[in-house]
């Protein structure tokens, strides 16, 4: 999938399509992200977690977790009647990793989802972005409505420059969830437009 595509609607508007990738570390809630934000049926590739799995994934702060995404999730949603937003969140845990570079192919910008009750668990995510120079923006998941740590503190124990958006989401609420895709699409339009000095390919969507 190319960054940006444009085709016709069923009006004659031209609608602009672009992928948007949901990352983080395992049991982030990525999933959950993806899902309450789609118009449609989010595809899911959840699986029952087993006794196998745990001689591989530290479940340390997520008793309750009994599922796990093996390839991705998928869904998609319109932020403007010009511009809709495909959406792929990617796996978590370091054995699925080999599955990042065809997932974030033809991207436009990602989502890095933390949990900062396990805030290590962020940093593959994060380095991945900073070296493939893909747009990021941070999303502090507030697990329970609550989120015990301000975005200054996870900038610094991050060390994330301070252009990159770090802000707080709940993962459950679709419109926290499409706040924060909102702050993605803005950042991205940000570095086109400071890298080509001129105006964004995307079209800047009328919230």
């Amino acid at each position: 999938m190319d960054s940006v595509t444009s085709e016709r609607g069923a009006s004659g508007t031209k609608l602009t399509s672009v992928k948007i990738v949901i990352a983080g570390g395992f049991g982030a809630g990525k999933t959950t992200f993806v899902g309450s934000v789609s118009e449609i049926r989010p595809l899911t590739t959840e699986a029952v977690m087993t006794t196998a799995s745990s001689e591989h994934d530290d479940l340390s702060g997520l008793p309750n977790k009994t599922t796990t995404t093996v390839a991705m999730d998928f869904g998609r949603i319109s932020l403007d009647r010009d511009l809709i937003l495909y959406l792929f969140g990617t796996p978590g845990q370091h054995r699925f990793w080999f599955m990042w570079d065809d997932l974030v192919r033809g991207a436009i910008g990602a989502v890095v989802l933390v949990d900062t009750r396990r805030l290590a668990d962020c940093f593959p995510a994060v380095d991945y972005f900073e070296q493939c120079g893909l747009p990021y923006t941070v999303a502090l998941n507030c697990f329970d409505g609550t989120q015990p740590y301000t975005t200054d503190d996870v900038r610094e124990a991050l060390q994330i420059d301070a252009a990159v958006p770090i802000l707080l989401c709940d993962a459950r609420d679709r419109e926290s969830t499409k706040s924060a895709l909102i702050t993605l699409v803005e950042h991205t339009m940000a570095r086109v437009y400071a890298s080509t000095a001129g105006p964004p390919a995307i079209p800047r969507p009328r919230w």
